[in-house]
């Protein structure tokens, strides 16, 4: 993996683009695919994934014996690295998030070192409502900032998206096809900005209460 991450960044800024609906005809898994031609058209190398391959039992502590992780968290973990990047199609479910994506991001942060840290993520949705599944992404960013991904300001949530798409899975409305476009090519811009010319480097470091306890304090230094 560490060799394919390698043959990534000497090559096309590659992004990892799923949907976060289980669902069949999901209108998510519609956006993402959309998303991926976009990043082929403008240059990017594109792995798309399915939320199947993600799946996880629900989350138990207890299940953490002999550094047990799920199958699906293992997957996500290795796509991580494996990518510059990765954007995610998330239904909303009553508001917020989906419970799959949230329990496949609380079993994917038990590892050691922690994968999310510093990396670029993009957030989309599509929805029957008028607000596009907006309220969701929201909820999704909380988790994932927390981690220290660097999450693209920038939200792109399709309204009445079962109107909205055409039988190819075009954005019918020119106007917004373009928009569409232009937020995804505005975030390649930045993580190919990140990858030539990086930052300096954050430690991830989680601290609750006012006293150090292992139980509580999670810290990664970075060498």
């Amino acid at each position: 993996m560490e060799e394919q991450h390698t043959q990534n960044k000497q090559g096309h800024t590659s992004f990892l683009v799923f949907s976060a609906s289980l669902r069949k005809d999901s209108l998510n898994t519609r956006l993402a695919s959309l998303a991926a031609e976009v990043i082929r058209k403008n240059g990017g190398a594109v792995e798309f994934a399915s939320m199947e391959e993600f799946d996880c039992p629900s989350f138990n502590q207890d299940l953490e014996v002999d550094n047990y992780h799920p199958e699906g968290a293992e997957a996500f973990k290795k796509r991580i690295l494996a990518n510059d990047a990765f954007i995610i199609a998330s239904p909303e479910y009553n508001g917020s998030m989906p419970g799959v994506i949230k329990n496949l991001i609380d079993w994917t942060s038990r590892f050691r070192p922690q994968p999310f840290n510093q990396h670029h993520a993009l957030l989309m949705s599509a929805s029957p409502s008028m607000a596009g599944g907006n309220r969701g992404l929201w909820s999704l960013r909380i988790p994932l900032e927390h981690l220290g991904t660097r999450v693209y300001p920038d939200m792109f949530s399709l309204a009445s998206a079962h109107q909205a798409l055409d039988e190819k899975g075009n954005i019918k409305d020119e106007t917004l096809a373009k928009r569409f476009e232009d937020n995804i090519v505005g975030f390649m811009n930045l993580v190919e900005a990140s990858k030539h010319y990086p930052c300096i480097k954050k430690a991830w470091v989680e601290f609750l209460g006012e006293k150090t306890d292992k139980a509580t304090e999670r810290v990664e230094l970075i060498e």
